[in-house]
């Protein structure tokens, strides 16, 4: 819908939430009316099949349909429908003190914001919040959110009481369907160098059922994290564990028979492996994502542009196989010292083993990272064959169908 100017529009998305939406659109109304501004609330039906819809429309509320499920699908399309120019998200299960929208669009038509979250952490109890989600999952998700972000913007990156300027969402570039729309929205924001704010607004305890699945949504998020920092969530960390298991294999050759610490000893061959093998999947990880996402920023992808030359994969295979059969070499002199008895003290030939083995893990994991690319590759280049060659192929069938035959 074209803007109609200056005013409010409240957008909430609906699933089942009869017993609740009414409260939400005569509570925000309310809101808009006692400040004197001008607004709308929009409901963005996402499938309900209860009274949802009935229930909003008498409230006051105008109601737009979202047939594709998902949370992000449902307030794309409120955002879409929305006349006005400032926008606010917020739940339709009662969590949000939607009495409190002018603090929150405050700083937006002040000028001072082009984004503001309502945090809900000074409210979140037992009877407002899971204690996993308030402990963990919360606080988590907005420490990889900070970490995407290249700072730390709000306290509470998974709230979903926002509001924001209409003409902001064309630098955003939202696309999630779900839950993860919460990251996207920061993420997109701090990276464009948008005015993000953040104001205490409260938590109720919800009416009805939540809809949130804990697991299958905190994982959306975390992939949408990755793909949107690859860089900085497992490129960085990769090299960080390579430099640090490179220099523990060291430190466990000049001490083969561990460093003392105290009345302890410490083994540092031990992590060392582990800290190779994962920052070299990290990094291959990393650069995969960083090369083949669509919401990887402009530069990140580009640095990693060899990825998607057409030798990539056997190179990959081929350094592959000569990572692992260094380490089958190692453990081969190792096996031949044994057999000579020529290192009397098993100790000292740990970080040896310890190099062995991770070469060993490494190799594998690069050819089997080649394998599989080149696999993938040749899947989709068939596949995208066969949908060039579809069209003309039926177009073939009907003219002969359709061509008179000759007497």
């Amino acid at each position: 819908m074209r803007s109609q100017g200056a005013g409010i529009s409240v957008v909430l998305p609906c699933l089942d939430e009869e017993r609740s939406v009414g409260l939400c659109v005569q509570e925000a109304l309310n809101a808009l009316a006692e400040s004197g501004l001008r607004g709308e609330v929009v409901v963005v039906d996402n499938g309900s099949t209860d009274n949802s819809v009935a229930t909003a429309t008498a409230a006051g509320a105008r109601v737009v349909e979202e047939r594709r499920p998902g949370y992000g699908s449902a307030l794309l399309t409120g955002f879409e429908a929305a006349a006005f120019d400032t926008l606010v998200m917020a739940d339709a299960d009662f969590t949000y003190d939607l009495g409190r929208i002018p603090e929150l669009v405050a700083p937006i038509m002040d000028g001072a914001a082009d984004l503001v979250v309502g945090s809900r952490l000074d409210a979140a109890n037992r009877r407002t919040m899971p204690i996993l989600h308030r402990l963990i999952g919360t606080p988590l998700l907005t420490f990889l959110t900070a970490r995407a972000c290249g700072r730390r913007v709000v306290t509470d990156s998974q709230s979903g009481y926002r509001a924001l300027r209409r003409d902001s969402l064309s630098v955003m570039n939202l696309s999630a369907s779900g839950m993860e729309l919460a990251s996207e929205m920061l993420i997109s924001s701090a990276r464009a160098n948008l005015r993000i704010q953040e104001i205490e607004t409260g938590y109720r305890p919800r009416i009805g059922q939540s809809k949130l699945s804990a697991w299958s949504d905190g994982w959306r998020h975390l992939l949408l994290i990755f793909m949107l920092a690859p860089d900085l969530l497992l490129i960085g960390p990769g090299l960080i564990l390579l430099v640090l298991g490179l220099s523990m294999l060291g430190l466990s050759f000049a001490h083969p028979r561990g460093v003392e610490i105290g009345s302890l000893v410490w083994q540092p061959v031990f992590f060392s492996g582990i800290a190779l093998v994962l920052g070299m999947q990290g990094l291959l990880a990393g650069a995969i994502l960083a090369h083949n996402s669509s919401l990887t920023p402009t530069g990140i992808g580009h640095r990693f542009s060899f990825v998607g030359k057409p030798n990539f994969p056997n190179r990959c295979i081929g350094t592959g196989i000569g990572i692992a059969l260094l380490g089958l070499l190692l453990n081969l002199v190792l096996f031949l010292l044994w057999l000579g008895d020529r290192v009397r003290t098993p100790s000292s030939h740990f970080g040896l083993a310890s190099l062995s083995e991770s070469l060993i893990i490494i190799g594998s994991t690069v050819a089997t990272f080649g394998i599989v690319t080149r696999f993938t590759r040749a899947r989709t280049a068939r596949v995208t064959a066969d949908v060039i060659r579809s069209p003309s192929d039926k177009l073939g069938r009907s003219s002969e169908i359709s061509l008179p035959q000759k007497r």
